[in-house]
Order: structure tokens, then sequence, then C-alpha cells
């Protein structure tokens, strides 16, 4: 898990969120690296294309987007 600091917290909240808490998001690296699948739930990116690794750090973060996927239920 990736705690995230309190900066990211009005990106998210301006953007609807996936369900009830989290949002499915991409996460743009400063490296031009482009990670999608990245599930963030209170602060706290938890997992990466359904897996606990976390292949970057909060530096390398340079912008964090919703996409546009199906709720979960």
């Amino acid at each position: 898990m990736l705690h995230l600091s309190d900066k990211w917290g009005p990106i998210l909240v301006s953007q609807p969120e996936s369900g009830m808490g989290y949002w499915i998001t991409s996460v743009f690296l400063r490296d031009g690296r482009k990670i999608d699948n990245v599930t963030i739930v209170g602060g706290i990116v938890t997992e990466v294309d359904g897996k606990p690794e976390i292949p970057f750090t909060e530096e390398d973060i340079v912008d964090i987007r919703v996409m546009n996927v199906p709720r979960r239920h």
C-alpha cells in the first residue's frame, strides 16, 4: 500500500468516485508512464491492476485521473 499525502485529496474529490469511497484511476508518472487500474481508497493506493505491489512512489506521481470504468457492485 501507498499512503498519499493530503495534496492529492482535492484532485480526487473533484472527480467522481468509481464506487462507494474508492476511485479506479490512471496514475501519470514523472518518467512519462501511465499506470491504469490503480485503486485508491481513503487516500491509500491499495492495488494496481488487482495486485498489491505498487510500482511507483508518491514522488513519481504528476497526476491522477479517474478512469471511465463501470462501477463494481
